[in-house]
């Protein structure tokens, strides 16, 4: 619900916008803070709506994770060997 209410909010204020520019009041100095206050309030509002949606999980795919393979008794033993080779070998030298 608050996410279709953030929304419709944040649409609002670009009607707004909207009628500055077709009453032609833009050119004034306050039809330009209106503008921009009425983008303050937009962006402000999708930003709520795109933090909801990410709460939701609707930006999952964005995220980058590295997929690991599970590792295998063999595997296991042989990075073990390795590591333990590998340090007798540094002890001698």
């Amino acid at each position: 619900m608050m996410l279709v209410i953030s929304i419709i909010l944040g649409i609002a204020p670009l009607f707004g916008i909207a009628w500055t520019f077709a009453t032609g009041t833009v050119k004034t100095q306050d039809g330009l803070f209106m503008s921009l206050i009425l983008l303050s309030l937009s962006g402000l509002f999708f930003l709520n709506a795109f933090w909801e949606l990410r709460d939701r999980g609707a930006f999952a795919f964005l995220k980058k994770e590295k997929v690991t393979q599970p590792v295998t008794p063999k595997a296991a033993a042989k990075i073990t060997t390795e590591t333990k080779d590998s340090k007798l070998k540094e002890s001698e030298g």
